[in-house]
């Protein structure tokens, strides 16, 4: 059975920090499909203008991304490009848009590829989509998952709490 809600895709990121000249390290996305929770992530290479001294010690120690695991992650061009392909049309919704959407732009300006967007706000969407119990059920499934702090497992996370309210 198909829902409306799987128009969408769970978009979140990992950063370097939390500053304005930050730039993303991860980007996961999960979406409905099927009656299952279907997720993807990626880690993201440095690009060459992004500023190194906007490393920060303290978004490592919350993510767990040490930095030597960019060496070798797939180019902002390979992500961007996968991520395109991974939207398949889907609209972007986030619990972070202004973050997730200021990452998302730095990521596809190191490119040269258009942004896509909007983002919307995940509360927005659950509340234009469920009453009632759904509603309640999704809130209850959200507030109650930890919060993993990598972009695959918080994109899901979102998905996870949609599928529980499509079940109810």
């Amino acid at each position: 059975m198909s829902h409306a809600i799987e128009k969408y895709v769970a978009l979140d990121f990992e950063a370097s920090s939390l500053s304005a000249d930050s730039w993303p390290i991860e980007v996961g996305l999960s979406w409905l499909a099927g009656g299952e929770v279907v997720s993807w992530s990626s880690l993201i290479r440095p690009a060459d203008d992004w500023p190194m001294s906007d490393w920060s010690h303290a978004s490592e120690q919350v993510h767990g991304i040490p930095f030597d695991a960019l060496t070798d992650a797939p180019t902002p061009q390979t992500v961007a490009s996968e991520l395109r392909a991974q939207l398949a049309g889907r609209l972007l919704v986030s619990d972070a848009p202004d973050f997730d959407g200021r990452w998302l732009e730095r990521l596809m300006n190191a490119t040269g590829a258009p942004v896509p967007g909007p983002i919307l706000d995940f509360d927005q969407v659950n509340f234009s989509h469920f009453r009632g119990a759904s509603l309640d059920s999704l809130y209850e499934r959200f507030e109650r998952s930890a919060v993993p702090h990598r972009a695959g497992p918080d994109s899901a996370r979102m998905a996870r709490a949609w599928l529980r309210a499509v079940q109810i």
